[in-house]
């Protein structure tokens, strides 16, 4: 027998919501964290590997120094759950331009073990364009409505 309610278009209540909130707060853990690790080893690394990227693209030395809000601020706002989606859309920008100015000729070759040369630059842009999406949910800072969330 079809379901004719309008039960699918309700706002999710219950478990269902308690749910979707844990995997949002998974995928920006998960992303947040993994992210944060980078920029912590161009912290810890300087600058110097970056701004010969950039010089080589012909890019100011500037532009290099976006890698750290990228890579360290943009994670830290999207683990705590504070104006996520703007941060979540930082970190996917900063993967486009790292696929663009690192890895653009591995984007169609396979690895060694026979993956996608980059599949983790593409994960980790996929799940920050899902969080983008998804927003942070309650288990946040900001909270379920909170802003740019």
């Amino acid at each position: 027998m079809e379901n004719t309610s309008n039960d699918r278009l309700a706002p999710l209540t219950g478990t269902n919501a308690n749910t979707l909130d844990a995997a949002k707060l998974l995928l920006r853990l998960v992303l947040g964290l993994l992210i944060l690790l980078h920029g912590y080893s161009k912290i810890k690394g300087g600058p110097d590997f970056i701004l010969n990227v950039v010089d080589k693209a012909g890019l100011p030395h500037a532009f290099g120094y976006l890698v750290y809000v990228g890579e360290v601020l943009a994670p830290i706002l999207v683990i705590v759950g504070f104006w996520t989606r703007p941060a979540a859309s930082v970190i996917a920008i900063n993967m486009i331009v790292a696929v663009a100015l690192v890895h653009s000729g591995q984007v169609f070759s396979l690895s060694p073990q026979g993956g996608w040369a980059i599949e983790l630059q593409a994960m980790y842009l996929a799940v920050a364009v899902a969080v983008t999406l998804l927003g942070a949910g309650r288990y946040s800072v900001g909270g379920a409505a909170g802003r740019c969330n």
